[in-house]
């Protein structure tokens, strides 16, 4: 090329350089249209060879569409929970590992407590709440009714005022109960959004003032909650089907429950560890836990949720790539055998090739692309399959499903390089052939 640009002006030369840049894509595009015909002679034995790298990627696709999803939900409902917030329980919201046998002889918190860590330098307010519902699945046990009306599986839950100064409790009718409430133990209870919509379908707005039926029991409506965010399942979310009453009054519907959480809210964001502290001190020394002793309590902010969401994400990404990688390193196996079968039964087509001029390069190159083509066909339909799914679980099904442009990219080239891997070796064996033995074969 240098010897050309010594003769030519340089004017000429870029026209040269274009032809050839043209010549090199035909030339692919060639090669491209010269494997996918040798697909199509074959397709029933294309399809089953490619069949591992659609289930590979079709999988890849939709868990990821489906934890995109979760993430948006789950990071939704932490950013909901505030960065201020600290939670106070007997035991770990959850943990990933056997619970040892020590956590179920802790005693409960007691609900008093709460007046005393919100007298605390680095705490703003703080609020006992007792649940009366089934944690396993995230939903009430109780029904609610009024008249033929019946709300199924409502969460019964109990608290003090100062519960508003802690979560935004956005209620659109009517209004949360006070401290007169919850010293009268008054039977009062404001409606979670399912909930008034189910017993109320006739005008939700009037539900305030009426009466419905608790375990047996008359309450007065004083106020309804507005919709919260859609469900970690994608569904309906089981907090908009409950019905919150003062913690007093729980307590004395249900008088043997007095499991208590402690919600507490830290003056400033800033100021979280050392509230988280004080928070410590204050229940070990109601504990009576001398300075040798572990905590025999659980106290988390937003971050804790935010890491145990991490890690179970991870795992679920470790479980996708375990099943996706069997069915990509089966479909893996499959390209290097049909391009084997394929060099076999093109042997002297090869020799012909060789003969007139072919170099090992342009045989080797040959076989690869089709090798890679056989694998991108079968990463383009498993990514048809994967989004189809995501889309109809999102849209059909109503599950968080988010379709992430990432994963896509990454599908396809996990499916060139699955090509490139169990392509190699077809085509150096290919490119290897003696052209006088290739020749003679039959």
């Amino acid at each position: 090329m240098a010897t050309l640009g010594k003769t030519l002006p340089r004017t000429a030369v870029l026209p040269v350089r274009s032809l050839i840049r043209k010549e090199g894509a035909l030339k692919l595009r060639g090669e491209v249209l010269l494997a996918l015909d040798t697909l199509r002679k074959n397709p029933l034995r294309s399809a089953l060879t490619i069949l591992g790298i659609v289930i590979g990627i079709t999988t890849v696709i939709t868990v990821s569409a489906v934890i995109n999803g979760l993430n948006e939900n789950v990071l939704g409902g932490i950013r909901e929970l505030g960065s201020d917030t600290i939670i106070a329980y007997r035991f770990p919201w959850a943990s990933l590992s056997r619970p040892p046998s020590e956590w179920f002889n802790r005693k409960e918190l007691q609900a008093e407590w709460a007046d005393d860590i919100a007298k605390l330098p680095h705490v703003a307010a703080a609020s006992p709440s007792m649940r009366i519902f089934m944690p396993q699945f995230g939903s009430g046990t109780v029904d609610v009714r009024r008249g033929s009306y019946r709300a199924k599986n409502v969460i019964l839950q109990g608290n003090t005022p100062s519960i508003s100064k802690i979560f935004d409790l956005k209620v659109a009718f009517g209004r949360p109960f006070n401290d007169t409430d919850t010293e009268h133990h008054a039977p009062v209870a404001l409606l979670g959004y399912d909930t008034t919509r189910i017993l109320f379908p006739e005008s939700p707005a009037r539900s305030v003032g009426e009466e419905v039926t608790v375990d047996g029991q008359l309450f007065t409506v004083i106020g309804s909650f507005e919709k919260r965010k859609q469900g970690i399942s994608g569904g309906s979310n089981p907090e908009d089907n409950i019905a919150i009453m003062p913690v007093t009054t729980l307590r004395k519907l249900y008088p043997n429950k007095k499991d208590y959480v402690i919600f507490a809210k830290a003056k400033d964001p800033s100021n979280v560890g050392e509230a988280v502290e004080e928070i410590r001190d204050m229940l070990r020394r109601k504990r009576r836990l001398s300075n040798d002793k572990p905590d025999d309590f659980a106290l988390f902010t937003s971050d804790y949720f935010l890491d145990l969401w991490n890690k179970i994400s991870g795992l679920i990404f470790i479980l996708m790539f375990a099943v996706a990688s069997v069915g990509l390193i089966v479909g893996g196996i499959g390209v290097m055998n049909i391009m084997l079968v394929s060099v076999t039964e093109r042997t002297r087509e090869i020799g012909v090739r060789k003969a007139i001029g072919a170099k090992r390069g342009n045989i080797l190159a040959q076989f690869l692309i089709e090798a890679v083509t056989l694998s991108a066909v079968g990463g383009v339909i498993g990514v048809l399959f994967g989004s189809g799914l995501s889309l109809l679980m999102r849209y059909g099904l109503k599950m968080p499903a988010v379709l992430s442009f990432f994963w896509i990219s990454t599908a396809l080239i996990l499916c060139a390089l699955i090509g490139i891997v169990f392509g190699v070796y077809p085509a150096w064996k290919a490119a290897r052939l003696d052209p006088v033995e290739a020749l003679r074969y039959e």
